[in-house]
């Protein structure tokens, strides 16, 4: 009984041992582990009457440092919600890819609920006062944010894109910086011709009037405060200091053309912002290209630090030397003759590059030697197809009935491939009018038409039903209204087309940095 009673005592014992630490063990447990991606965060809107469901995205050293971060918030487009960005946007992988060329931030992704992020036209679900007296302060609370203007962004794509732009337009004492991506709206013409069906569900709600309005019974002063086509005809005031970054594929349906009118509008009214369009559509394939400008743009408004006005110059290389082109006169004026460099030992035949050259003030011989030399040694290189390539510079006498002696004569003399489809004309400034009167006039003579930063006398541009065009022009350009006629010209023709705003000025440089990123669009124009 008593070796029962010694071995039940040392039982007890052991139990109690182990509990204790068990107990010891639990109180030494480690915390949860950091997660950068918080899910399923709600706030309870007073303003709304209900809970709005954001995601919050944190820097990577957040929970090891006391600091203070600047904060972007991104919105989702139509139909989408606040787990968009990290699902199908990718957000931790590319805000980590460009973690060395940016700063630290905090990124706040709230549910909108179809609303365009504005205050509903009926006033019964105000959103955008939610947004700004709300969720800003919430935010603010929650997260270690720096809580100042000077530190708030917005960006969004679609409809998100929208709010991107109208959150910091209308509140530019909470937000500093606006990057709408492929922005959902409409221009007044756009408004009145939307569907009766798509007008009802996705316009009136938000911008009113009634379901079954039509026309210009559509323009209410409602959607006129909420245009960017009215509000930046206003004078902007002073306190407004917001940088717009505006970005838009050129396959997108109708929202390339209000960008376009947007940027232009912006330009007429001096409203400081850059501009880009790249090839692409309605999708996150086109967004994520723009992320790395557009991150880089935040991190330089919150530091204080001006965006660059011009990207990094693309580079020349081995310069030509004067026995590799060849003078050729045509009609009393002389055009110069590169040919590819195993033209001597080869029997092939070569597409032609016909380049109209604009010289503007600079130094003609230089300019060419910098321009031939960048496509010599493009074809060098295999980024061009090996090819003749014909430098025509530019002045009164380059009409239709010269060009076609010059291509007559270059067909007649060299081993060219003598289809239209095989002939690229390109030109740069001025020059840019000369081309596009030439290719419409000389029909079947030349298969593409490739211009940069072109300056156009006409406001009403030919064009040709079976030609293909690129249009470069950097943000800055001169002829921005001509070159969105123009595109909406060929778009609405169903002429094959790409089309690109970039960064940058009117300089020769920028000239050569629109040449240099055509290379790619040009190798098939030369290949066919």
């Amino acid at each position: 009984m008593r070796g029962r009673l010694f071995i039940s005592s040392v039982v007890l014992l052991l139990m109690a041992m182990v509990i204790g630490a068990c107990s010891d063990d639990a109180s030494n447990k480690p915390d949860v582990p950091f997660v950068r991606l918080v899910k399923d965060q709600t706030l309870q809107s007073t303003i709304l009457s209900r809970a709005i469901k954001y995601s919050v995205f944190l820097p990577e050293g957040y929970r090891e440092s006391n600091e203070s971060y600047p904060v972007v918030y991104l919105l989702h487009g139509y139909g989408d919600n606040e787990t968009s960005w990290y699902t199908n946007g990718g957000l931790q992988y590319y805000v980590d890819l460009y973690a060395g060329e940016t700063v630290p931030m905090i990124y706040i992704m709230p549910e909108a609920n179809n609303t365009y992020y504005i205050n509903r036209y009926n006033g019964n679900y105000p959103y955008m006062e939610m947004f700004v007296n709300e969720l800003v302060p919430e935010i603010d609370r929650k997260f270690r944010t720096k809580a100042d203007k000077s530190q708030r962004a917005v960006m969004g794509y679609s409809m998100g894109g929208y709010g991107a732009l109208i959150l910091p337009a209308l509140n530019p004492n909470v937000f500093s910086v606006s990057i709408p991506l492929s922005m959902s709206f409409r221009t007044d013409a756009q408004y009145m011709a939307e569907t009766q069906g798509s007008f009802d569900v996705q316009w009136a709600p938000n911008f009113g009037p009634n379901k079954g309005a039509s026309g210009a019974e559509r323009l209410t002063n409602y959607f006129k405060v909420h245009s960017p086509f009215h509000f930046f005809n206003e004078p902007v005031g002073a306190n407004n200091t917001v940088k717009y970054l505006i970005d838009c594929g050129d396959d997108e349906e109708s929202l390339i053309f209000t960008s376009n009118s947007l940027h232009g509008i912006m330009r007429d009214k001096d409203i400081e912002h850059e501009y880009r369009v790249r090839s692409g559509g309605h999708s996150f394939d086109y967004w994520k290209q723009s992320y790395r400008e557009a991150l880089q743009f935040i991190s330089n408004a919150v530091q204080g630090i001006q965006h660059p006005s011009q990207p990094t110059p693309a580079t020349v290389g081995t310069l030509i030397t004067a026995d590799q082109v060849s003078e050729v006169e045509i009609d009393n004026h002389v055009v110069n003759v590169m040919l590819p460099t195993d033209y001597a030992t080869s029997t092939a035949s070569y597409p032609v590059l016909y380049f109209i050259h604009d010289a503007e003030s600079g130094n003609v011989s230089e300019r060419s030697i910098q321009t031939l030399s960048m496509l010599r040694n493009a074809m060098t290189s295999t980024r061009l197809p090996k090819s003749i390539v014909v430098e025509i510079p530019a002045g009164s006498y380059v009409t239709d009935g010269f060009m076609t002696n010059v291509v007559a004569m270059i067909d007649n003399e060299y081993r060219t491939k003598n289809e239209a489809e095989n002939r690229v004309v390109m030109a740069n400034a001025a020059a840019g009018q000369t081309a596009v009167d030439v290719v419409a006039t000389t029909t079947g003579l030349f298969g593409d038409c490739f211009l940069y930063n072109a300056r156009f006398n006409d406001t009403t541009l030919p064009v040709s039903l079976n030609v293909f065009y690129y249009l470069d022009v950097t943000d800055d350009a001169t002829s921005y209204n001509q070159y969105h006629n123009l595109f909406t010209t060929i778009r609405n023709q169903y002429i094959g087309y790409e089309y690109r705003v970039r960064q940058g000025t009117e300089t020769f440089q920028d000239f050569l940095n629109g040449l240099y990123n055509s290379f790619t669009v040009m190798t098939p124009s030369l290949n066919n």
